[in-house]
Order: C-alpha cells, then sequence, then structure tokens
C-alpha cells in the first residue's frame, strides 16, 4: 500500500481574488486533510462552488505531503522535468 500525499484544503477573505493574502486569519474556514489529490480538489470544488457568488472567498489545495518532505518533493519534481526533455 502507498504512502498517502497529504493535501489541506482551506478558505477565506482575500484582499484580492487573484492573490493568497487572507484578510481574516483568524476566521479560515478549514474543509479538511485528504490523502491524495484528488479528493483534495474534489473537496475544493465543492467548497469554492458553495460561495461563488462571494468574491471575496478563496479556497486553495495545499500540499502538506511537499512541506513535510521537501527533499523528497524536489527529487520528484527534478525526476519529472529529465522526463519531459
Amino acid at each position: 500500500m502507498s504512502k498517502p500525499l497529504l493535501h489541506l484544503v482551506f478558505g477565506g477573505r482575500v484582499a484580492d481574488p487573484r492573490g493568497v493574502d487572507f484578510i481574516e486569519p483568524d476566521n479560515l474556514h478549514i474543509v479538511g486533510i485528504f490523502p491524495n489529490n484528488a479528493s483534495a480538489l474534489k473537496a475544493w470544488r465543492g467548497a469554492s462552488q458553495a460561495r461563488v457568488d462571494e468574491a471575496d472567498w478563496k479556497y486553495v489545495v495545499v500540499h502538506l505531503h511537499r512541506l513535510l518532505e521537501p527533499e523528497r518533493a524536489r527529487t520528484k519534481a527534478k525526476a519529472g522535468k529529465r522526463k519531459r526533455k
């Protein structure tokens, strides 16, 4: 069984919808932590669509596995670049 690649989905009010400057960090909506990118994207999409009429709200997916194991993420990124060439 492969190791889960944890992803965090959260959202909140932002100063500019093109950025990630959350203006009320005490009021962030934590959707959850998910074991893979597919389930995180599904949760992100649902949360984002629920707030579609509120332009000052934004949801993001954070790749926790990259933060927890940065060397592993760097190694995989380098390998991916070599395959694309």
